[in-house]
Formats: structure tokens, C-alpha cells, sequence
């Protein structure tokens, strides 16, 4: 699309996601206005235009995406339609902001980059940390050498398994693979994977397990992985959804010192070098990710550039295929198979 004064959005799945996270911050950005929304009920498009103080609302996403007022679409609905509506927008010529992770595999996001190509059309994702000050501030100290040169880096996350993911007759979205891509691995571990890539460069050499402790649901609830990153830095992780702690680190360590700080919340970075021990803070804005729809509106706008596109936030969805692969084979052999061990 050409430069233009206001980037006018429209929103495809106005749930929990656009209340507070991304849907005010696309009017509260200079030079950018949310003036439509749509939801598969219609009642709760309209209701989310009239809290929300949005000019129009729609029940279907073509309707959306022809609205002729809506110059960029925001997909924010689960990823299991992230493709579909992504690309009916970029067909439709409008540039596409989708939610992360960007699609159910890697093949949905090859076709969403092809459509991309083929159409000329930007395609953002919400990957929104390469835009939030604690993790510029992160790069800002490797890039001046607070560590040295990073020669490792060690993810390790763990929460316990939490009230939602119990009923197996009501479970959310997030763990049903079919709508989501996999489990909490895929929903948060996909930010962690993607924050090394900004960080520390592309992630290679990649190898991984997963399985499932608690039976609470069918995707994995655990994940362990090794890992390259950029220039040969030596990296693992380790996610457990089932445990009796809590814990959310990333350590970078180099040849003259380390960093340590969190995926998700604000609290302080750890810097211990040759200087000492550091603390450096930097607090998340109301909505997290307007640092990032900024970039977007920018780059539209012809004023800049947005650093999580369709192109890096696809490199993290290979790996999470990759780590996955073997848990999802062995899902697809029990479910092909009868009690006695037959094909159903």
C-alpha cells in the first residue's frame, strides 16, 4: 500500500487479546485508528465496538476485510485460522498484523509468506517483545559487550498445572493442538524462541523431546531442547507445564560475565560482570504491544521499520515443528489405533 497520514485497521476476533494487549493501543498510536472489528457472533462484535468506541462492526471476515474504510487487518483469532483470513486480507491488498504463533505449522506459514510475495503485501506478527524496552535493553548491553562475547544461553520456565487445564470437558483453545498448533509450549514458549532469535540470531542445530506428565489434556506439557544460536552460541531449554514451581529465566552467559532476566512480567535484568552486579529496569506499558504496532504503523506509513515479520516469526514456527515432531507422530499413531492395537 501507499504511505498514508492514518493507517485505519480493522479487527478479525475481538476476544481476550484485543482488550487490553493490542486493540486500544491500534488508536492510541499517532497516526493510526481502529475502525472496525468482527467476531463470528455479531452480538459480541457490537458489543466490543460500542466498549471500545469503534466506528463499525461486522459478523463475517470478508465482510471486514471489503469493508472499504479498513486500509490493514489485524487476525487475532486462534491460529488455527490465522492462514485463512491472513491471506484473504493480503489478497485483498490490505497488509496483515496477525497473532502469534503465526500459524498451525510451518506449512501455513510458508503459504502465508508465499501469498505475501506473490501480493506485495507486508505481513507483521505479534511477537511484540522485539519492541519492548527491557528486551532493547537487553540487546543494547550484548551489543556494547556487557558479557563479553555470549558463548551459552539456558531457557528455564516452569508454572504448575493450572485450574483451566483440568476439566477435560472444557479445555482451552490453547492446549487443543488441532486449534492451537500444540499446547502452552506453542502459545508461550514461542515468545521465548523468538526473543533468542532477536537476541542472540536464528536458532539452529535444533533438537528436541516433549511429552505429557499429567494427562490433563492432549497436547505436550513438557518440552526439553538443545539448540544453536547466530554466530555457534551453545543454547537449552527446558518448559515444564506440570510443576510444584514457578520459575521464568533466560541466563545469557559469555567469556566476561552474564545476563538473567524473564520472558514474561518486568521484573529487574541481572548483569553480573567485570563491573559487578547490575540491575536494570525497565517497566511494560499498559498495552504491550504498541511498542510494536508503532514499528508497523511506522513501516506502513513509510517511516520506518517493524522488527517481527512473517519471515523471522516463520523461522520460529519450524522450530517448534522441529521440537515437536516425534510427540505429534506418536499422537497421530494412538489415535489411529484401537484398543487392541488395530487401526480404527
Amino acid at each position: 500500500m501507499r504511505p498514508v497520514a492514518t493507517i485505519r485497521w480493522g479487527i478479525i476476533g475481538c476476544g481476550n487479546v484485543t482488550e487490553v494487549k493490542s486493540g486500544p493501543a491500534l488508536s492510541s498510536v499517532p497516526g493510526s485508528s481502529l475502525v472496525a472489528v468482527m467476531r463470528r457472533d455479531a452480538a459480541l462484535a457490537q458489543d466490543y465496538a460500542r466498549r471500545h468506541g469503534v466506528a463499525r462492526w461486522h459478523g463475517d471476515a470478508q465482510a471486514l476485510v471489503d469493508d472499504p474504510g479498513v486500509d490493514a487487518v489485524y487476525v487475532a483469532t486462534p491460529p488455527s485460522s490465522h492462514c485463512r483470513y491472513a491471506c484473504m486480507a493480503m489478497r485483498a491488498g490490505k497488509p496483515v498484523y496477525v497473532e502469534k504463533p503465526m500459524a498451525l505449522d510451518a506449512a501455513e506459514c510458508e503459504e502465508m509468506l508465499c501469498v505475501s510475495h506473490d501480493t506485495g503485501v507486508p505481513l507483521f506478527v505479534a511477537y511484540y517483545r522485539r519492541a519492548l524496552p527491557r528486551f532493547l535493553r537487553v540487546r543494547d548491553l550484548l551489543a556494547d559487550g556487557a558479557v563479553g562475547v555470549p558463548q551459552s544461553v539456558a531457557v528455564r520456565f516452569a508454572r504448575d498445572l493450572q485450574p483451566a487445564y483440568r476439566d477435560p470437558d472444557k479445555l482451552p483453545w490453547r492446549v487443543r493442538p488441532e486449534v492451537s498448533g500444540g499446547g502452552l509450549f506453542v502459545d508461550l514458549g514461542s515468545h521465548t524462541l523468538d526473543i533468542l532469535d532477536f537476541l542472540l540470531g536464528p536458532l539452529q542445530d535444533v533438537r528436541g523431546d516433549a511429552g505429557n506428565r499429567a494427562g490433563a489434556y492432549p497436547a505436550e506439557d513438557w518440552v526439553s531442547m538443545a539448540f544453536t544460536c547466530g554466530d555457534g552460541v551453545r543454547g537449552s531449554g527446558e518448559w515444564d507445564f506440570n510443576a510444584d514451581a514457578q520459575r521464568d529465566e533466560i541466563e545469557i552467559v559469555g567469556d566476561r560475565g552474564r545476563l538473567a532476566f524473564a520472558t514474561f512480567g518486568d521484573d529487574p535484568i541481572l548483569h553480573e560482570g567485570d563491573a559487578g552486579r547490575h540491575e536494570h529496569r525497565a517497566a511494560n506499558p499498559l498495552h504491550i504491544q504498541q511498542p510494536l504496532i508503532e514499528t508497523i504503523v511506522g513501516e506502513l506509513r513509510g517511516e520506518g521499520r517493524c522488527p517481527s515479520t512473517g519471515i523471522s516469526a516463520a523461522r520460529t514456527t519450524r522450530v517448534i515443528d522441529q521440537v515437536l515432531a516425534g510427540y505429534r507422530e506418536g499422537m497421530r499413531n494412538t489415535a489411529s489405533t484401537g484398543p487392541s492395537g488395530g487401526v480404527m
